[in-house]
C-alpha cells in the first residue's frame, strides 16, 4: 500500500529533479523510489494513542529527509504528505480530529533555516485531510536532538502551549522523524495537560522498531 501510495503521489506532482539523488526529471526518480523502505512496525511512544510513519529512516529515506530538513529541498513535501495522510485514513482511529498540529523546532533553528520542516508537512497533510492546521506548541530552547546519543535523546525537548481558543478534543500531531519517541511524547504531555483527549501521531520516517522502548 505504501509503495502504491508513493508511486501515485510521485505521478501527481509537477516533474522536477529528484529529491534524493538531485538528477533526473521527477520529484523522486524511479531508482530512488525503489530504494525507499517502508517504516518498520512500531509501538506508540508514551502518551500517544496511535502512531504511524511512512518511511524507514535509512538509506534513501534518510537522505530525503535530510535534504528537506537541512537544505530546504521541498520537492517531496506533496507526496510525503499524501502518503502520510493515507496512513491516517487507513488506521483504525476514533472520533475525527479537530485539528492538525506539529512538534515544532526551536525558534533559533527556525530562524536559521527559514522554515520548520514539521510545520511544512503538517500544513500539507491538513490540506490532504481537509482539516484545520493550528499552531498549538512552542519549543523551549535546548540542544537539537540530531547527533545526540540515544541516552541523551531520552532527556528530550520541552514544549509549552501557545495560541488561544478552545482546546481541540482530538489532535493529529506531525513530526518529521521519530527516533526514541521522546519529542512526540513530550508534546503530547503538554497537549493533554491543556485538555486534549486523544493525540495521534504520523511521521515521515522512523527508526523505532516494534520492541523498541518508547
Amino acid at each position: 500500500m505504501i509503495r502504491r501510495t508513493m508511486h501515485a503521489a510521485v505521478s501527481a506532482v509537477f516533474p522536477r529533479r529528484c529529491a534524493v539523488c538531485q538528477t533526473g526529471s521527477s520529484e523522486l526518480c524511479r531508482g530512488c523510489w525503489g530504494r525507499l523502505q517502508a517504516a518498520p512496525v512500531m509501538l506508540s511512544p508514551a502518551g500517544i494513542d496511535w502512531c504511524g510513519a511512512l518511511l524507514a529512516y535509512d538509506g534513501a529515506g534518510r537522505t530525503l529527509l535530510a535534504r528537506l530538513k537541512y537544505r530546504n529541498e521541498r520537492g517531496a513535501i506533496v507526496w510525503l504528505a499524501t502518503g502520510m495522510a493515507d496512513l491516517v485514513r487507513s488506521a483504525p482511529l476514533g472520533d475525527p480530529y479537530a485539528a492538525v498540529t506539529w512538534a515544532p523546532t526551536s525558534a533559533v533553528r527556525r530562524r536559521s533555516r527559514g522554515f520548520d520542516q514539521a510545520e511544512l508537512l503538517a500544513r500539507a497533510i491538513s490540506r490532504e485531510l481537509d482539516l484545520p492546521c493550528r499552531s498549538l506548541l512552542v519549543r523551549a530552547p535546548g540542544p537539537p536532538q540530531t547527533g545526540r546519543t540515544r541516552h541523551d535523546r531520552l532527556d528530550g525537548p520541552t514544549f509549552d502551549l501557545v495560541g488561544t481558543g478552545r482546546t481541540p478534543p482530538a489532535v493529529l500531531l506531525i513530526d518529521d522523524v521519530i527516533t526514541t519517541g521522546t519529542t512526540v511524547s513530550s508534546a503530547a504531555t503538554v497537549l493533554r495537560s491543556a485538555g486534549v483527549g486523544r493525540v495521534d501521531v504520523v511521521a515521515a520516517a522512523t527508526t523505532l522498531l516494534k520492541n523498541s522502548p518508547g
